[in-house]
Formats: structure tokens, sequence, C-alpha cells
């Protein structure tokens, strides 16, 4: 990566505060890294932050739920340290394909051909 990259996107000013003040609370499965600085009187007053893994696009979307309920300080215990029960209705992560080949195209888009199938008679226009 290079040093101009590392001051555009802040990661200069995050890895030195991270190397002074951050204590590792652990990592994900996607190798996103999870911080806290220590020496806060509640668990509620801590700074918590994450390091996203790779030199891509920082997509927020990566973080998993029980991570996430931890930033945003709904939980007091980290999930390194109390793991989230999983759910069998849970999914893996994906990450969001707006933009992409794999976005999703409504019935009659452009993309699909543009003809949408024909109204049933289940509404009625309004008139003024």
């Amino acid at each position: 990566m290079s040093f101009l990259k590392w001051l555009t996107d802040n990661r200069l000013g995050t890895h030195l505060f991270t190397r002074w003040r951050g204590e590792r609370v652990g990592e994900d499965a996607l190798g996103n890294v999870y911080y806290r600085r220590p020496g806060a009187a509640d668990w509620r007053d801590e700074r918590r932050w994450v390091v996203y893994a790779g030199d891509g696009e920082l997509e927020a979307s990566s973080v998993p739920a029980g991570w996430n309920a931890w930033l945003h300080k709904n939980r007091e215990k980290a999930p390194s340290e109390l793991p989230l029960a999983e759910r069998f209705w849970e999914k893996p992560h994906a990450a969001n394909p707006s933009g992409t080949v794999g976005a999703y195209l409504p019935p009659g888009h452009e993309k699909r051909g543009g003809q949408r199938d024909h109204a049933t008679g289940d509404y009625e226009a309004w008139r003024p």
C-alpha cells in the first residue's frame, strides 16, 4: 500500500492511535480487528473501533451483527468474550451487490428487456 493511500484514508492516524492507545479485543472471521481504549469508568463510556481487513474499499456492512452491537455499545461484552448464539435462519455475510452484475433488477427494468407484465386489474387508477 502506498503512503499516499494511508494519508487519504486517515489510516496513518488510526494506526498510530491504535498502537498507542488501543487494546485489542478480538478479530472476526473476515479479518477485521476490534479495539477499545481501556480506562473508562463504565463500559458505555469506552471508545471502541474497528480496523478493517484488506486494502480495498472500507465496507461497514462487513462487520458481523455481534461486533456491530458491541461497537455501538448495545453489548457490554465483545463476541470474543461472550459469543452470540447462532440462529438457524441466519445466513453468512454477503457483500452489498448494488452497482454490480449481481444487483437485483425488478421485472420491467431496461436491462431485463424493459417489458413488464400487464396489469391484472387488481387496482384502479386514481382520478382527481
